[in-house]
């Protein structure tokens, strides 16, 4: 207790360079453990893309290829569901509810994409959130579209104002004789929605009367007035959104769309997919870590550096001590606790930088980036990481410890005035 407090009131002497020392120890540490609820709001905020959706069934191709394309609208199918497909799906027993999806056009860069109402309903994100307005409302009319909030607000749009859609990605042709208006737009969600133009299936439709085999037909389109009037039924969709009946009734169903006779269809379970997807992209998170982790031992390494710059400012002292009758282990032993308490000051205050941070930066992380950071206590991973920092620092202590015995060695008994 008193070797305690003699390295307390030689940390008090020297408040300046100690207080900076843990400044350094605690942003070091708040980057750290920030970056790990970085980590973990951005891999939940991924796997939580699509909620409350069983299976998501598509042409026969691969399980990430299918989640690529229709939920987070990147690349293309190799092949479309026939509408009498969709129904007799959607009719089955253990299906609980269906909504199709139709891909292709674009509009700026931005993926059209045809759905009914449903969507809006069923779509569920980070757990059992779901869509909302931010403007406007759904679509009320066969020309009308919602357009997601990066569409919004990359393209400077609001609700009433007019848009054309292209066909197909990259496209210079567009459906000019058939533009739409926007009825609503969507609140920021963090997701594939956010740089979505969502319209009706029947609009997909409309828009392509006058198209066939991707190119348009020779001569006048058809009027507004003469399409509406039209039946406007799809032929074929990109994927479906299905929920089952019960839990123990989904990997039948997925078993029996997977065998599906009248054509080759896959039907895959989202979580999976995205775990699968995750193993491939999240790749970059290992390299965070790296760099926050590398950070931690700079600051570790600056604490030890500052240690050891003293040792010659400090051989009075160290004189006196041993003059007193203390050894040389007692020196030793005053540097590892004048370390340890820096390094558990820090860490502390650097738990305290990271809560304030994230209680600040959590409702502009979520309306802006669709990023949310539960602001929850530290998990077993993280406390870890304070007791590794409090460890470290005695660790890296350990050279200014043996240049301080070294020193009071070569010092001996003499009280250098």
């Amino acid at each position: 207790m008193t070797l305690t407090r003699l390295a307390l009131a030689s940390l008090k002497s020297r408040w300046l360079t100690v207080g900076l020392t843990i400044f350094a120890v605690a942003m070091s540490v708040a980057l750290y453990l920030g970056v790990e609820k970085l980590r973990t709001g951005a891999r939940d905020s991924f796997t939580d893309t699509i909620s409350g959706t069983d299976l998501i069934v598509g042409a026969r191709s691969g399980s990430v290829q299918l989640l690529l394309y229709s939920v987070f609208r990147i690349g293309n199918a190799t092949n479309n569901i026939t509408w009498d497909s969709y129904r007799d799906i959607a009719n089955r027993p253990e299906v609980s509810w269906a909504v199709p999806m139709s891909l292709g056009d674009s509009h700026r860069q931005f993926r059209v994409m045809g759905t009914t109402e449903a969507y809006f309903d069923r779509y569920k994100y980070r757990g059992d959130r779901s869509l909302e307005f931010a403007g406007g409302d759904r679509m009320n009319d066969l020309f009308d579209a919602v357009v997601g909030a990066d569409v919004a607000a990359q393209l400077g749009y609001s609700v009433g104002d007019p848009i054309v859609v292209a066909h197909g990605l990259a496209s210079f042709s567009e459906h000019a004789d058939t533009p739409f208006r926007i009825s609503g737009i969507l609140a920021k969600t963090g997701t594939p929605v956010d740089r979505t133009v969502i319209v009706s299936l029947t609009a997909i439709e409309a828009i392509h009367v006058d198209w066939k085999s991707g190119a348009q037909k020779p001569g006048a389109p058809t009027s507004v007035d003469v399409i509406r009037s039209m039946n406007l039924q799809p032929k074929a969709i990109t994927a479906i959104m299905l929920g089952a009946e019960s839990r123990l009734k989904i990997f039948s169903l997925q078993r029996a769309i997977n065998e599906y006779p009248q054509e080759p269809l896959l039907a895959v379970l989202p979580g999976v997919a995205l775990q699968e997807l995750w193993s491939i992209v999240g790749i970059a998170e290992v390299a965070l870590i790296g760099v926050s982790a590398m950070v931690v031992v700079t600051a570790l390494l600056g604490m030890a550096a500052m240690l050891l710059a003293s040792l010659n400012a400090r051989r009075r002292e160290m004189a006196i001590l041993r003059a007193i009758g203390a050894g040389p282990m007692t020196v030793v032993g005053l540097l590892l606790i004048e370390a340890l308490l820096m390094a558990a000051v820090g860490a502390a205050l650097g738990v305290g930088f990271l809560y304030l941070g994230l209680i600040v930066a959590q409702p502009i992380l979520d309306a802006r980036f669709g990023l949310f950071v539960p602001i929850s206590g530290l998990s077993g991973r993280e406390a870890a990481t304070l007791i590794a920092v409090v460890c470290a620092a005695a660790a890296v202590s350990l050279l200014p410890a043996i240049r301080a015995y070294r020193i009071s060695l070569a010092d001996g008994m003499m009280v250098k005035m």
